[in-house]
C-alpha cells in the first residue's frame, strides 16, 4: 500500500508534455470513463490571460486579474505558477489541500516547473506523468496549426520550450508516446489504475506495466 502522509489522503496526478503533445485532451479522456471519473477530481487552473471564445470561467481557468494574482501569490494561496507568453497560469492551492484532506484524488496538467514544484512539496502523494509527441516534426505541425493567426516569434517560443520540457522528460516517473490517442488514453489509464490500486483494491489492467 502507498505510505500517504497523515495529513493528505489522496493523490496528485501531474500530467505535462510540451504545447501541441494532447495533454489536455488526454485528462479529458480520464473523465469520460465513469470508473475514473468517480475517482478523480480535475484541478482548474488560474490565469490573467483574457477569456478565448466559447471558454467558461471555472470549467476551463479560473479567469483573474493581474492585481488578484499578485494579492493571492502574496497571500500564500497559491500552490505554484508559471509565466507562459505574458500571462500567468496557477494552481490554487486552498482548493487542491482540500481535496487531499478529504481522499480525492487530484488530474493537474502542467508544465516542467510546476510539475517539480508539485514534485517536490508531495513526494509522497504525488505521480507525474510526461506526455511526448510523435516526433519534432509532428509536434511543429501541431503547433504551427495551433499558432495559425499568431507572430512567428510565438512559435518559435513555443518550440524551443517544447525542446527544453522534451530532455527533461526522464525526470517524471512515467512517459508515454501520444502517436494514437486511443492508445495513449488507454495507456494513460492504466497508470492512473496502477497507482490508485496502491492504495485501494482497485484492479490494475495488464497494460500498467512498471514505471519508465
Amino acid at each position: 500500500m502507498r505510505p500517504l502522509t497523515e495529513k493528505f489522503k489522496g493523490l496528485i496526478f501531474v500530467i505535462s508534455g510540451p504545447s501541441g503533445s494532447g495533454k489536455t485532451t488526454l485528462r479529458d479522456k480520464l473523465f469520460e470513463d465513469k470508473g475514473l471519473k468517480s475517482e478523480l477530481v480535475k484541478s482548474v487552473s488560474l490565469t490573467t490571460r483574457k477569456k478565448r471564445s466559447g471558454e467558461k470561467s471555472g470549467r476551463d481557468y479560473v479567469f483573474i486579474t493581474r492585481d488578484e494574482f499578485n494579492s493571492r501569490l502574496k497571500a500564500n494561496k497559491i500552490l505554484e505558477w508559471t509565466r507562459y507568453l505574458g500571462y500567468y497560469y496557477a494552481t490554487a492551492r486552498g482548493f487542491v489541500e482540500k481535496q487531499l484532506k478529504h481522499g480525492k484524488n487530484i488530474i493537474l496538467c502542467l508544465d516542467l516547473k510546476g510539475a517539480l514544484t508539485i514534485k517536490k512539496l508531495y513526494q509522497q502523494n504525488s505521480v507525474s506523468i510526461f506526455i511526448l509527441p510523435p516526433s519534432l516534426e509532428a509536434l511543429r505541425r501541431r503547433i504551427k496549426g495551433r499558432c495559425s493567426r499568431t507572430r512567428k516569434k510565438e512559435i518559435g517560443e513555443r518550440l524551443k520550450l517544447a525542446r527544453k520540457e522534451l530532455l527533461a522528460s526522464h525526470r517524471y516517473d512515467y512517459s508515454l508516446a501520444n502517436k494514437n490517442l486511443t492508445q495513449a488514453t488507454k495507456e494513460l489509464k492504466a497508470i492512473i489504475l496502477k497507482e490508485l490500486s496502491k492504495g485501494k483494491e482497485i484492479p490494475c489492467p495488464a497494460e500498467c506495466g512498471p514505471r519508465d
